[in-house]
């Protein structure tokens, strides 16, 4: 062979390899419109995972007329940045402000793709970040690998409060919340129509638990239902038009709160509670044994230490 074959040989595996690295990192994200001016990228409903690169989320964003409002930012710097080169082909309008729903990894370590216009987030997301945003960037390092390369904790750099707020042409109300995390935000576009559940709302995916306080997501799925929304965006799942995915939730409280508290009340070891035949009605919902099996590990020793008081 040639040098002239062997140095094209060279350079067509150089183009291949970085082909495939390229694409390998390729988020993939594409656009859906679900209102005027509002579109949503739907993430899968698995765990996080190398071959998904964290992506497991639904964020948003909204074309206003004084330009781009963006609802959380995603599992990492490349997917932010990913993020904002898809909505320049929707928008050549500037993103004003990005709103984060709560503290979980997947929607803020996004955030250093954005660092050049204002985040805004409940000042107990902001705290939450503090205290454990660095331990859930070294964790996602470790399941998604190099996905997260050049991925840093960047802090919401504005606090904002509970209320509606004019933004270019749309009025957004900020709803806080407390259930899933100790510091939730919801958003409700009053111009559209849209509800941005955050976490608060999963879809045909079960709820994931390590934060969460039941009996205050109930009482957030009941208010959240007294809205007038016209679209809901989960922050997990499928784009919903009613309000099933809310009842969804709620029925999966209800029974999750029940049966910890029977199997406290019979003296049941976290194992032989993961081994509890889980309801039928719950079956399409990614990932159930799994999350179940994990919100008796985040949550029944707080149920044990009530029965326990409660004997005492």
């Amino acid at each position: 062979m040639t040098l002239f074959k062997l140095l094209l040989s060279a350079v067509i595996t150089l183009i291949f390899y970085c082909s495939v690295n390229a694409k390998s990192f390729d988020y993939d994200l594409k656009p859906i419109k679900v209102a005027k001016d509002t579109y949503i990228f739907v993430g899968k409903t698995n765990d996080f995972s190398f071959s998904n690169g964290g992506n497991i989320v639904n964020t948003s964003f909204i074309v206003s007329s004084k330009g781009v409002i963006v609802i959380d930012t995603g599992p990492s710097l490349r997917y932010g940045q990913q993020m904002k080169q898809a909505i320049e082909k929707i928008t050549n309008k500037k993103i004003m402000a990005v709103y984060l729903t709560h503290h979980h990894p997947d929607h803020f370590l996004g955030n250093q793709a954005f660092s050049d216009v204002p985040i805004y987030a409940l000042a107990g997301t902001l705290s939450n970040i503090q205290n454990e945003g660095a331990a859930f960037a070294d964790n996602l390092y470790l399941m998604v690998g190099d996905w997260m390369r050049g991925t840093d904790v960047y802090l919401p750099s504005h606090k904002i409060t509970q209320g509606i707020y004019s933004v270019g042409d749309h009025r957004l109300e900020m709803l806080a919340y407390e259930g899933h995390t100790s510091s939730d935000m919801a958003i409700f576009d009053h111009t559209t129509g849209v509800l941005f559940a955050g976490d608060l709302v999963f879809h045909k995916r079960t709820l994931t638990t390590p934060h969460a306080n039941l009996k205050q997501w109930q009482a957030a799925i009941s208010k959240l239902s007294g809205l007038p929304f016209k679209v809901l965006v989960p922050g997990h799942g499928d784009i919903s038009y009613d309000k099933k995915p809310l009842l969804a939730v709620s029925d999966y409280l209800t029974w999750l709160d029940a049966v910890l508290n029977t199997a406290a009340d019979e003296g049941l070891s976290m194992m032989e509670t993961m081994a509890i035949k889980l309801p039928e009605r719950f079956k399409f919902n990614s990932l159930l044994h799994e999350e179940f099996s994990r919100s008796v590990i985040h949550l029944y020793q707080g149920y044990e230490n009530v029965t326990f008081k409660t004997v005492n």
